[in-house]
Order: C-alpha cells, then structure tokens, then sequence
C-alpha cells in the first residue's frame, strides 16, 4: 500500500511553506519525502519518493501536483552518469524511474531530493538565504550565521550533479541541517516533515535576524533628489500615461500583458544612489531571472520630468537595452543554443512612479513583478552586510537558454485567440456588453468592464475570474473626464488597451412630435458623443502603444432601416454608424481598425429592452412584450431569434485574427432583415 501519511504530511508541509513568501517564490522551490508503496506488478513492497513536480507551487500543492518514482530506480542512474556536460540527458531519465500512471512532470531538482539520505528534504528560495548566498563572502558569513549547522554549497547549475554535491556534503557534516547553495537559495533536511519544516523555518528565519542585526540601515546608499516617490495621486497619474507607451516598448517582439508595483520595497531602492549599479548587475537565483530576464531597463530621469520627455526617453533606452540583449546574447550562445526568445525587457523601472513587469497574462505579469521585488530583497540584504555579487552573466545564459527550460515553454499550451489582448467594452455589466465580456475572457483577453452601473460592472469582472482576467470601472461615457478615467483603469490594471467595444445605449421608444429635446440629447450623448469619447481615448492609448488595435462599434439595423417611433434612437445609430466609416479612414495609418455590428431585436438579457424600451416596442407593434423576440425573430428571413452571444461572436469574429485586414465593415447581425441590408 502507498504510504499515505507520508504524502499527506508532505502536501501539508509544502502549503504552509508555501504560502509565505518569507520562504519562498511563487512556484518557486521543490519538496520532497519517501516512504513506501506497492510494486503494481509484484505487489511487494518498494521505496518510493514524492516529489513537487515541474512547474508546481508549493502554497496550492495538491497529491496530483507530485511527481512518484522509484528510489531503486533513482539512484542506481549515478552508475550511468555521463557527467556535467551531459547534464541534460539526465532529466530524461527521470521519466524511466516514475512509478505508477499520471503525476506530475519530474522537475530539474528530483536528483537532490532524491540522491539526499534523508526522508524529507526542502529546496526553497527565501529573499534572506539568497542575500547570503549572493553575498561576495557568502561563504564566511554563513558559517558567521550558522557556524557549522548550515553549510555551504558552490554554486553549480541545478540538476544532477548538484544532486551529488549536496548528498555528498550532507554525509561529510554529520550535524548539519541544511545548506546554503550559492547563488541561488537553500536546501534542508529532517528525519520526519516536522524536522524538515523545523529545520527549514530555522535556516530561514536565522539568516533574517543576521542580517536585521547586522545590516546597515542604508544598504542602497543616499536617496538621489528628484527620484523620491510621487505624490500618490500624481504617481498613480503618471503611470497610467505612461504604462501605454512602457507596454508599447515591452511587446515589441511578442505582446505582453502588464502589472504596476508601487511598493514601499520598489519605490525606495528606485529612489536610491545604488539603483544603476546593481539593476546592471541583475538578478541571481535562477527563478527570478527566467522570469524577469537578466536585468530590467532603468529609466534615467527624475519621476518628476514631464510624460512627453520620459516616454522620448524610454523609445532611446529601448534601443540601447535591446542592443545590449542582442550582445549579450551573441556572446554566449553557441550552434545548440535555442533561438533568442526576444530583446525586450520584461521589468522597467522609473524612478519616482514605480515599476512595470510584463508577460503572457496577467498573473505571469503580476509574478515577475514580484520576483524583481524578491530580487531587490536579496540585493538589499547583500549589499547591508556585504557586497551584491549574482551568478556570471555566462551562467545565467546557461539557464536562460538551457535547452530543459526551452523544452519547458514548448510544452505550454498553445495562447488562445486573443491572449495578451486588453478590452474595454462600455456597457458591459449586463446584456450584450455582458456577453461580449464573457466571450473575449473565454477566448483568452483581459477585460475592463464599463459600466454607468458599478455594481453590475463589479459583479461581471468578477465572475469572468477576477483581476487578473477583469477589472471593473463604474463610468458614464458622456462625461469627459470619467472616460479619460476609465482609461488610466483600464492602463493601471493590464498596461494599456487594444480593443474597444462601444456598447453602451439606451433607448426612449416615442413618436416624433412626443420626443423632447431632453430625449435626443440624452440618446445623443450616451451613444453619439458617448462612442465618441471612448474612441477618442482609446486612439490615443493605441497609438502610444503603436500596437495597432480594434474599435468595434455595436450600432443596430436601425442605423439603416427606419422604422416608426424611434427618431433619436435611430438618429443616434445612424451617427454611431458614420462614426465607423470616418474612423476606420483617420487611423488605418496607426493600424487601428474600426468596424461596426448591426444587430437587430436582441430582447433576451437586453438591459435596454429590460428598462422599458420592450415594453414600449411591443406597444408599437401590437403584441405582448414577452412575446417581442419572437415577433422579431418572424419577421427575419432566417426566422430565427438574436441573442446576445450572437452579438459577442460577431465582435470576435471581426478581432479574432480571421479578418486582420478588414476595416470600415458593417457586420448585420439581424437573422436577416431586408429593410436593412447595406446597400
């Protein structure tokens, strides 16, 4: 039988190590223990090992996260080791020693866990192991803070032969514990999960109180005048100005999803005398730097400089950083190494607003932010009781263009449609604008939900999967200021926007000589002026991206087909409609495309038909309001009924990639109405 405890224990160990990131990184670090199971073909008894497998985090591991294999089987491939040069061939073997079907991936780390004599091992990366084992004198001064409880192991890439370092230390120190590994973080052991947890928290929170005790308290020198934080408000201003522009620069190879930090950890060390010198030298622990490339792209102004001057700036030291990427690049690869990946950076730093990290969604945007936030931890608490000194630029192109690591992302799903697309669809808490939100989130996007009602808005963005799908704005699109708001949101949340959906309507259903002026101008300024707005912001942000995007107007059949009582509605569309037309003329030139859906008697999950324009149609037309979708749906040459998903897959179909090369279209989304056929 498998030995359940032992599991269970590990699971439970992993998660409370996991979900404090004083012990480690997200997804970051491995655990291991061993225990028995049943041989399935046999049925004796065989040791076996449990593992966090490739890709895992510790703080959400579950038993299925957890790679199995056979102890006998693990350890009898020292006798075939071919060696450091063929490190690689030994990851592969892995796969030769798993015991039983499913589990996960066995990861790069499964050698030390596996090689180590003991029943429970840790390999964490908390910022205060990293900042002694990157400290120039990191030997001496861990055996300072530990004397010889902790060890100290040379920095050596991560795979089997570190495997063999560590077990081979651990059997030479009797009383050690654990060790410090080089450049890179910490790896510990127990005879049950207590002791190892025990023994982990230990090495942890030791080297905490070394360095709170040892440490100067200026380890980033003097603050340079002019690169001390904004004002909160001003801050939060100047970054959603520039995140567009910032975003523009980091998706110049491949498109990225942003993330904003203004953490007091951030803020201080771009404020700081130190922050050139050691963001050139980069990060250390491989985790970090596979997820924030080997260093970021510094801004060399005062936060204080005016947008135009900063983002003039930064399109000059984007050509130098993608230069310099190029060099270091050429500089080490050899005729085996992958193809460079891109020259862009994925973390930039402006002194006096924050810093931008960057990815394939939001959450990998989100955790590179965090790793670099780890990275300066562990340079703060070198530098406080020594000197910062990372791992050889050499060695991090090992790891960076290891062939595991590219074998790794070649795994990876394939992106969905629209990954790395960023949507602002106005009216989007209910109805169609509903629809068209859930649809662009399905298909891989991260939505702005807009909304003249906050709470719907609120409780859309979150049911598409929060924030790191959804954001929600409360806005009314016919005020100025609140659209230019909804926008700097839209830039604080994901970096920027690439498609605009104008949906947002309302309609007063009422024959001409009862329609007021205040009926028309309201119409007016929600769908007319109000389209107008959305587009105009969002032009400016497309074209600071210089990204190319897509405006999607949702007009109706009505823009072309007049039917009774309904003049400012009608009125409205048809300027909503030219708005396309004039549109899709003024910013081909940017690569933005404007397209427009004509949808006809959408009454099912309608918020207009809801508020009272069913009622007043159905009036119009002679029958029961809750049998109005159905007299459209006769009237129509397909006889079918429009719903608003429909309506969602039109807006996807015209940003979806297929019609790349059409703008100025009309799409009738109308089951078919004659009287509105574009002539």
């Amino acid at each position: 039988m498998t030995d359940t405890s032992a599991v269970a224990a590990l699971v439970a160990r992993s998660n409370r190590l996991g979900s404090d990131p004083r012990n480690t990184n997200y997804a970051g670090g491995n655990t291991s223990a061993k225990g028995t199971g049943t041989d399935p073909v046999t049925g004796q008894p065989v040791e076996l090992m449990w593992v966090k497998g490739s890709g895992g985090d510790l703080g959400t591991l579950t038993a299925r996260n957890l790679a199995v294999l056979r102890l006998d089987r693990l350890r009898s491939l020292t006798s075939v080791y071919p060696g450091p040069e063929r490190e690689d061939e030994m990851v592969a073997a892995f796969d030769f020693c798993l015991h039983g079907k499913g589990g996960a991936a066995p990861s790069i780390d499964t050698a030390m866990h596996g090689l180590v004599d003991a029943p429970h091992v840790d390999h964490l990366h908390p910022d205060s192991g990293i900042a002694l084992a990157t400290a120039v004198d990191g030997e001496k001064l861990t055996h300072e803070c530990f004397a010889d409880r902790v060890v100290w192991v040379p920095w050596r890439r991560p795979g089997f032969q570190l495997g063999l370092d560590i077990a081979a230390i651990k059997d030479a120190n009797p009383q050690a514990i654990g060790c410090i590994l080089g450049g890179h973080g910490i790896t510990a052991w127990g005879s049950d999960s207590a002791e190892a947890e025990a023994h982990s928290l230990e090495i942890i929170r030791t080297a905490e109180k070394f360095l709170a005790e040892r440490g100067r308290p200026d380890p980033f020198g003097a603050v340079v005048p002019g690169n001390e934080p904004l004002p909160e408000a001003e801050r939060r201003a100047k970054a959603a100005a520039l995140f567009p522009v910032i975003r523009g620069i980091a998706s110049a190879d491949h498109p990225q999803v942003g993330h904003w930090t203004d953490s007091e950890a951030v803020l201080g060390f771009l404020a700081s005398e130190k922050l050139a010198p050691l963001a050139e030298l980069g990060t250390s622990c491989p985790d970090h730097f596979l997820r924030t490339k080997i260093k970021p792209l510094v801004v060399d102004l005062p936060g204080t400089a005016p947008v135009a001057e900063i983002a003039a700036r930064l399109h000059e030291l984007h050509e130098v950083y993608r230069s310099g990427y190029q060099a270091y690049y050429d500089r080490h690869a050899t005729s085996g190494s992958p193809p460079m990946r891109g020259a862009d950076p994925a973390i930039v730093l402006v002194p006096g607003v924050g810093m931008f990290s960057f990815g394939r969604d939001k959450q990998t945007a989100r955790v590179a932010g965090e790793f670099y936030v780890n990275a300066i931890n562990v340079m703060r608490g070198a530098e406080s009781v020594s000197q910062y000194a990372p791992i050889s630029e050499a060695e991090k192109f090992r790891i960076e263009y290891w062939a595991l690591e590219e074998a790794k992302i070649a795994r990876m799903p394939a992106p969905k449609p629209l990954a790395t697309r960023i949507a602002l669809v106005t009216g989007g808490g209910s109805g169609i604008g509903r629809a068209i939100a859930q649809r662009i989130a399905a298909e891989g996007g991260c939505v702005v939900v807009a909304d003249l009602d906050g709470a719907s808005a609120e409780a859309t963005a979150t049911a598409l999967g929060g924030p790191d799908v959804a954001a929600a704005v409360t806005v009314d699109v016919s005020d100025e200021d609140g659209v230019a708001g909804a926008f700097a949101a839209a830039a604080l949340a994901f970096g920027g926007v690439d498609l605009v959906v104008n949906n947002a309507g309302l309609s007063l259903s009422k024959p001409l000589l009862e329609t007021t002026t205040r009926d028309w101008d309201l119409q007016h300024d929600v769908m007319a002026k109000g389209s107008f707005l959305v587009s105009r912001e969002a032009a400016r942000a497309m074209i600071d991206q210089r990204l190319g995007g897509d405006i999607v107007y949702i007009s109706s059949k009505n823009s072309v087909f007049a039917g009774p009582n309904n003049v400012a509605y009608s009125a409205a569309k048809a300027d909503q409609s030219h708005q396309v037309r004039l549109l899709a003329a003024e910013l081909g030139t940017h690569g933005i495309r404007v397209n427009g859906i004509n949808p006809d008697g959408v009454v099912r999950g309608s918020g207009i038909f809801a508020g009272g324009w069913g009622a007043d149609r159905a009036a119009v037309y002679g029958v029961k309001e809750e049998e109005l979708g159905a007299f459209y749906a006769k009237r129509t040459l397909l006889g079918r009924e429009v719903l608003p998903e429909h309506v969602a897959a039109a807006v996807f179909a015209l940003t979806g990639g297929d019609l790349s090369q059409t703008t100025g279209l009309h799409v009738p989304v109308d089951s078919g109405v004659a009287a509105a056929f574009l002539r």
